[in-house]
């Protein structure tokens, strides 16, 4: 069993490490995420029944619903550790209890904006939240209006609510995924508490810094369903990037300073967050949505915003990792029979 509390006590304290804004301007939100969901369905032609009310939060706030989501995910692998685990069961659950909190307290210091929803549980409903001290804090190391930051960070956000909205097969798809990859995890808590050799040990550094921490804990019999699952994520990212720079430019002053500045934002670290990124594998997410935006851009390039409307037609439409640069090869294996004839 993994102690949430602590989890949470030790999130918090990471959060409260990283400078914070005042989140008074952050409070209003309806008007921007009314005007997302208008632009974003007009030019992408993506529509939902519903989207969540934007809510903003603080970061214990986020916090709580970050854990919650984990929690669904990672207490099923703490079960595959079996009752005759012993104390090492508990041990087991008290690392993952500090890893937990000591992932999501990073986090809370640095998201803007969230479309959370538990992804084991495809069903129940999702939150549109928007991190009210992180937006002040962007704002004021950015130099950019509160309203403008707003407006890029509701496009960006609700976008994700228009794919997961208006196409049902997404969230028990990134479920599947999800599991496949749980299914098989093969937990041994001896094996996690080994010292290994010396030998062993500049071989696991090796892979950590070239990997990240998380692709070398899934290990390598799953790697082919991790790449799935972050090709996933670098489609669905990739496309709100695209979207928000189309769309962006009919609504923000000044689109290309706004984007060179969130980009500096981030990949200007300190040695320590930079470090934190390497383990986290959260370097490696940035050059896949960085990858996914380029694929995105490539397909409309070429075919239109309705060409790249194809990654929703069904899953097997989804770019593998290898697609993910070969934008026009994509296109070619999605291409309707009806097309295909006419051509």
């Amino acid at each position: 069993m993994i102690d949430w509390k602590l989890a949470g006590t030790v999130a918090r304290g990471v959060a409260n490490l990283q400078p914070a804004g005042d989140p008074e301007p952050y409070q209003q939100l309806g008007p921007y995420a009314e005007e997302a969901v208008r632009l974003v369905s007009e030019y992408t032609g993506l529509s939902a029944d519903g989207v969540p009310a934007a809510e903003p939060v603080d970061r214990p706030g986020w916090i709580d619903a970050n854990l919650a989501s984990l929690a669904l995910v990672l207490e099923p692998a703490v079960d595959k550790l079996g009752a005759n685990a012993g104390p090492l069961r508990v041990l087991a659950g008290g690392v993952l209890a500090v890893e937990a909190g000591a992932v999501s307290g990073f986090l809370a210091g640095r998201v803007l904006g969230q479309y959370e929803f538990p992804v084991l549980e495809p069903d129940r409903p999702a939150r549109l939240l928007f991190v009210a001290p992180n937006l002040a804090q962007a704002a004021k190391t950015l130099d950019t209006p509160a309203d403008q930051l707003l407006r890029w960070v509701a496009l960006h956000e609700l976008t994700h609510a228009l794919q997961f909205g208006g196409v049902p097969w997404l969230r028990p798809h990134l479920e599947g995924l999800l599991r496949g990859i749980l299914s098989s995890l093969e937990l041994d808590p001896r094996a996690m508490l080994r010292v290994p050799d010396v030998t062993d040990l500049r071989k696991l550094l090796d892979r950590v810094r070239e990997e990240g921490l998380a692709v070398v804990a899934i290990g390598a019999g799953r790697r082919e369903a991790l790449d799935r699952v972050q090709a996933f994520m670098a489609v669905l990212e990739g496309y709100a990037e695209h979207v928000m720079d189309a769309v962006g430019a009919t609504v923000l002053d000044d689109l290309p300073g706004l984007r060179a500045a969130l980009g500096r934002r981030r990949h200007d670290r300190s040695g320590l967050l930079k470090l934190l990124d390497k383990l986290l594998g959260m370097d490696l997410k940035l050059r896949q949505y960085e990858q996914g935006k380029a694929f995105c851009d490539g397909v409309v390039e070429r075919a239109g915003i309705e060409g790249l409307n194809r990654v929703w037609a069904s899953p097997e439409n989804l770019p593998s990792v290898a697609e993910l640069d070969d934008p026009a090869g994509w296109l070619a294996r999605t291409e309707p029979p009806q097309l295909r004839k006419s051509a």
